[in-house]
C-alpha cells in the first residue's frame, strides 16, 4: 500500500484520538500529512501521540492553525492537498457540525482537491430506528430520522452534517469527490491520556466506577481499522460517492460481555470490572436525579447489528476482533496511567 508520490493529505483536528491514527496510517503509506490544530501551541501534543503510535516520518507532518467554527486558516490548510479528511468531533452539535463540514468542503472544492473523506457516525444511521439483529442489520441505506421522538442532538448533528455534505457535492461540488465513513463505538490503543468519549466505557469498567453492567449494547470497531477504512476510502477509486458503515463484528456487544472479556484476558489487572448486571428499573430510577443516566435509558435493551459487507467486498477492508480492540484499549490506558492496574 506504500506510495512514493509524497502527495499531501490533510487530516483535520490532529489532537483527536481517531485523527492521530489516521495520520499514522497515511505516513505509513508514504504520504505527507498536514493537520489542523486550534492552536499551534498544541503541536507538541500531536507529535507525542505520533511517537506513542510509533509513526514513521514524523517530519513529513506540517501544522496549520484552523478551527471548524471559523473560516480563517482553511484555504491555507487545503492548499496543494489531494485528500482532506475531517475526523469525527463528538463535542460539536448541530450547527457547528454542519457548518464545519461545509466549510472544509468549500475550501477543498476551491483549491482543486480530488476527494474528501468525511467522518460521519453510526449515529447518522441508527438513531430512532430501534433494535436490529443479524437477520436485519443496519446498512448504508439506513438514515437516522431526525424528526423522531427521542433522537438526541448528537444524532441530529451527525445526520444533518452528513446530509449537508452529500447535498453540497450534488449541487455545488463541481469535480470534488466525496466518501463518508460511519464508525460506531471506537475502541483500541490510546496514544495519550486524553482519549475519546467511547473509551470512557473501558475506563469505567477497569476502574470499577460502576457497581454493575447496564443493559446496553454497542457495535464496536478498532480505531486502527477506522483509520484503515479512511485510507481505503481516500485512495480506492471505487469509494468515490460511497458511504461506508464502519463496525467490527456485525453484532453488538453488551456491557457485561465487555467486562467479562476484560476479566478473562487481563486477569488481576481487570479485577475491578463488574460481574453483575444492573436491572433496568434501577437505572431508570437513578435517571430521575442524574441527567447523564437519563440519556442512555432509551437505549436499554436495544440490540444493534450492522453489515460491513460493502466495505469488505468493495474495498477489501478486514477489521480486527472486538476482543483485540477491548484488550488494546485497556492495556494502553494502563500504560498511560489512566486506569489502575
Amino acid at each position: 500500500m506504500a506510495t512514493d508520490s509524497k502527495e499531501l493529505v490533510l487530516v483535520t483536528g490532529g489532537t483527536g484520538f481517531l485523527a492521530a491514527h489516521c495520520i499514522i496510517r497515511c505516513l505509513a503509506a508514504g504520504y505527507r500529512v498536514r493537520t489542523t490544530v486550534r492552536s499551534l501551541k498544541r503541536k507538541d501534543e500531536v507529535v507525542n501521540m505520533l511517537k506513542a503510535g510509533k509513526a514513521t516520518n514524523i517530519d513529513d507532518v506540517s501544522y496549520v492553525e484552523a478551527d471548524l467554527l471559523k473560516d480563517d486558516g482553511w484555504h491555507e490548510a487545503v492548499k496543494d492537498c489531494m485528500y482532506p479528511a475531517p475526523p469525527k468531533h463528538d463535542d460539536e452539535l448541530i450547527v457547528p457540525a454542519r457548518d464545519g463540514t461545509l466549510r472544509v468542503l468549500r475550501a477543498s472544492r476551491d483549491a482543486g482537491v480530488k476527494r474528501v473523506v468525511v467522518t460521519s457516525s453510526m449515529a447518522a444511521v441508527t438513531g430512532g430506528n430501534g433494535s436490529r439483529d443479524a437477520s436485519n442489520p443496519f446498512t448504508e441505506d439506513d438514515w437516522t430520522d431526525v424528526d423522531k421522538p427521542g433522537v438526541g442532538a448528537y444524532e441530529k448533528s451527525k445526520t444533518l452534517a452528513e446530509r449537508a455534505a452529500w447535498d453540497f457535492i450534488k449541487n455545488e461540488g463541481g469535480k470534488l469527490e466525496l466518501s463518508t465513513v460511519n464508525p460506531c463505538t471506537v475502541l483500541g490503543p490510546v496514544l495519550s491520556k486524553d482519549s475519546s468519549t467511547s473509551i470512557e466505557i473501558i475506563i469505567r469498567l477497569m476502574n470499577g466506577a460502576i457497581p454493575g453492567c447496564p443493559n446496553l449494547n454497542f457495535t464496536i470497531v478498532d480505531v486502527r481499522d477506522v483509520a484503515d477504512l479512511h485510507y481505503l476510502a481516500m485512495t480506492n477509486p471505487k469509494a468515490s460517492g460511497e458511504r461506508f458503515v464502519c463496525v467490527g463484528p456485525p453484532r453488538g456487544y453488551w456491557i457485561y460481555e465487555m467486562s467479562r472479556i476484560l476479566r478473562e484476558k487481563l486477569g488481576h489487572k481487570a479485577r475491578r470490572a463488574p460481574t453483575r448486571q444492573l436491572p433496568d428499573f434501577l437505572l431508570r430510577t437513578i435517571s430521575w436525579f442524574d441527567s447523564s443516566v437519563a440519556l442512555v435509558c432509551p437505549m436499554l435493551g436495544l440490540q444493534h447489528a450492522a453489515s460491513t459487507k460493502k466495505a469488505e467486498t468493495l474495498l477489501g477492508w478486514a477489521p480486527r476482533t472486538v476482543e483485540e480492540s477491548i484488550v488494546a484499549s485497556a492495556e494502553s490506558l494502563i500504560e498511560f496511567g489512566v486506569v489502575k492496574a
